[in-house]
């Protein structure tokens, strides 16, 4: 897969994140203004990571990349915070793992 769907993959996946936090209840509110943060720093890269010639993919996509990251490592220890938000947590730590595996492929 190249790294242009994976990155769509991504943003695809944090965007849905955010949805299902949008409609979890209120404990989950200060997480999820964190992940909406991340969310729209991916989305307003999705279209223009197709047009980015291969060679400066690394120089572009790694800022994006590491404030989403920042982004959800916030979300995750707000979640782990809160009592009954683990799965959320998990999810956001799986999600930092997806963004970590495409830096390293950069």
């Amino acid at each position: 897969m190249s790294i242009s769907n994976r990155f769509r993959d991504i943003a695809k996946d944090v965007a849905a994140f955010r949805v299902k936090l949008k409609e979890s209840d209120a404990s989950a509110e200060q997480g999820a203004r964190v992940v909406k943060k991340a969310n729209k720093g991916l989305q307003e890269w999705v279209e223009p990571v197709g047009e980015i010639p291969r060679m400066r993919l690394e120089y572009e996509l790694t800022p994006i990349l590491m404030k989403a990251h920042d982004s959800l490592d916030k979300a995750r220890l707000i979640f782990e915070e809160v009592e009954g938000l683990d799965a959320e947590a998990d999810e956001a730590w799986e999600l930092q793992q997806k963004i970590y595996r495409l830096l390293n492929d950069l």
